[in-house]
């Protein structure tokens, strides 16, 4: 019997050997290293703590996953287009604190929340304008508003929390954040239509394929005939509607508003964006590689509580994390 037949009398096996050989291959292993380190993590910290694997902790992770990892969802596309948004947390900080007055003041919750998203997006559109407009490096830019927002927030606060208080509006609200559908936290659900979304976008928009060309060569991007600038205003005004929905998380979790909510929250973001294999130079990463990042970051934080360890050393674990995986994208850039 000839191979050919062989192969036509038992095409499962065929099948079966073909899919060993994909997944064995090197390059899977490489487009889906995110996705490996997050299983064999998440083994690990199970053989060391038995109660991690149960659903109200599961649960736990990817509602404190939540902010993180729908801020890192706008670092995504400010990252692929190789630049960076320093000023998510303070965005964060400021949009919720005019969250909580609008809700405070009994404000329909529909207008609060569409006026929160609408100022986050303006101001993450004046961090692109700066970047777009000015010529200045993203960094410097969105260090200025990084900073420059944090004191508008504390000069708006007075540097005191805002109560969202204690109207029937305020308890509706403060269910965006701590309320449950059907036994899963409602902030699960917005991860998922966020990352939903942001998946449809890059994948099967205009604007997905434009991000990934600016990020490639944004000399070649502008020659031929994309307005580059318009792009970068859109993607800053995507991080910053992003970061406010954030904000409104935080805000509805706490039923108020912290003058200093978000701080050090843009590196928690970039770490899960560079975790889930999007490269710090643009053109090149995956939005489900950016939740796998974000839920590494998350399982990370759970694991080091569970066990008891020190804040200080967290700190400690989380850089060396963020620093192998840096290692990791330089490495793999210079290969590429």
């Amino acid at each position: 019997m000839s191979s050919k037949t062989m192969a036509m009398a038992d095409p499962s096996k065929n099948l079966v050997t073909r899919l060993r050989e994909r997944v064995c291959s090197r390059q899977f292993l490489y487009d889906n290293k995110s996705l490996i380190a997050l299983l064999v993590f998440m083994l690990v910290v199970s053989l060391f703590s038995p109660s991690f694997f149960t659903v109200d902790n599961l649960l736990n992770i990817l509602r404190q996953t939540s902010v993180n990892a729908i801020i890192a969802v706008g670092m995504t596309f400010v990252i692929l287009t190789s630049g960076i948004d320093l000023s998510v947390g303070s965005v964060l900080a400021l949009s919720g604190a005019v969250c909580a007055t609008l809700i405070g003041m009994d404000v329909n919750i529909v207008l609060a929340l569409t006026a929160t998203l609408a100022l986050g997006a303006m101001l993450g559109c004046g961090s692109g304008l700066i970047v777009a407009r000015g010529g200045v490096q993203p960094f410097i830019a969105t260090l200025v508003t990084m900073t420059l927002l944090r004191g508008v927030t504390m000069v708006y606060t007075d540097g005191r929390p805002i109560s969202t208080g204690f109207s029937a509006t305020a308890d509706a609200f403060s269910w965006l954040g701590t309320g449950y559908f059907l036994g899963i936290p409602l902030p699960i659900y917005l991860i998922a239509i966020v990352f939903a979304v942001a998946w449809y976008v890059l994948n099967h928009t205009r604007l997905g394929r434009y991000v990934y060309a600016l990020g490639g060569n944004e000399e070649a991007t502008r020659l031929s005939g994309i307005n580059v600038n318009r792009i970068k205003l859109a993607v800053y005004g995507i991080s910053g509607a992003l970061s406010a929905l954030a904000g409104v998380i935080v805000t509805a979790r706490l039923s108020s508003a912290q003058p200093t909510a978000g701080a050090s929250y843009e590196l928690d973001a970039i770490a899960a964006v560079v975790l889930g294999g999007t490269s710090l130079a643009g053109g090149r990463g995956r939005i489900m590689g950016t939740l796998v990042g974000a839920l590494i970051i998350g399982i990370l934080n759970n694991a080091l509580n569970m066990l008891n360890v020190s804040s200080y050393y967290q700190m400690i674990a989380k850089a060396a994390v963020i620093l192998l995986a840096v290692l990791v994208d330089t490495r793999t850039g210079k290969k590429a």
